[in-house]
């Protein structure tokens, strides 16, 4: 059963909560905001107001051999990370899904601990870890890193689609003589896919903008982007950075909205009458 937030029912007391929520939005993203503005400054100055209008800082990242290795890093590492916790965080959320699954609440938390202890500690782990098996300064070592970290979005969001799922159709399905992979793939899969798709923006997301564990895992040659951001930040302070991160806020805003109209859609379908 579903738990909804009524609003209140008076014109005066809706038109508060949506001020009230439109202030409390405002005052969250406008910091990201600020940096836009910024990546058009004319001066290498992160100063307001500004002098000018210029789009050096776009040319200049455009045409820098670091920021494009690091753009083609971070979209390598994020699509391979994507891929393969889309396919672990799925078939986790089906296997956990099962209702002879043993142990469910414990594996749940076995699998979504990535998410849930610090960042930096994981990191910490996987450098010692991978320093043992020699997966230090590859792209291999930080795309199984991403993973990890990616793989519990997915099954987050699966096993929230699985939720609604009517498992009569996978009986119905075997007898009439489809096999499991063949029920899978033509009963289940249509049906939990905005699940699946909204878990591998979540995951992809994740990927791209991680920082910390890409400083404990990688070397010069695999930087990604918010790695090469960090090390800007560190030598030399340049507003290239400011049009990177608008790039970014641009990339991660338009994957966000893609994945919130996906739920909104799975939620529409599995109650038509709320719509």
């Amino acid at each position: 059963m579903s738990t909804r937030i009524s609003l209140p029912k008076t014109s005066s007391a809706r038109w508060s909560l949506r001020a009230f929520s439109a202030i409390v939005l405002f005052f969250l993203i406008a910091p990201i905001l600020a940096i836009i503005p910024l990546s058009f400054n004319a001066e290498p100055f992160f100063t307001y107001p500004m002098p000018g209008l210029s789009l050096r800082w776009y040319e200049a990242v455009f045409s820098s051999a670091d920021w494009q290795l690091a753009a083609r890093n971070s979209v390598i590492v994020a699509l391979f990370a994507t891929l393969l916790s889309t396919i672990l965080g799925t078939l986790a959320a089906i296997g956990l899904n099962r209702p002879d699954c043993p142990w469910k609440m414990a594996l749940s938390a076995i699998i979504i601990s990535p998410i849930v202890i610090p960042v930096v500690v994981a990191a910490v782990g996987i450098f010692y870890f991978y320093a043992d098996i020699g997966l230090l300064n590859t792209l291999t070592g930080l795309i199984l890193s991403h993973t990890a970290l990616g793989a519990p979005f997915v099954m987050i969001t699966v096993a929230a689609t699985l939720a609604g799922f009517d498992h009569r159709l996978m009986r119905a399905a075997a007898s009439l003589g489809a096999s499991p992979a063949t029920a899978f793939r033509r009963v289940m899969l249509p049906i939990i896919m905005p699940g699946v798709v909204a878990g591998a923006i979540f995951a992809f997301v994740t990927s791209f903008d991680d920082v910390v564990i890409a400083l404990f895992v990688t070397g010069a040659e695999q930087k990604t982007l918010p790695r090469q951001m960090w090390s800007g930040l560190r030598e030399q302070i340049s507003p290239a950075i400011t049009a990177v991160a608008t790039l970014l806020i641009i990339v991660a805003a338009a994957l966000m909205l893609t994945a919130n109209a996906l739920q909104a859609r799975q939620e529409r379908v599995a109650d038509p009458d709320a719509a």
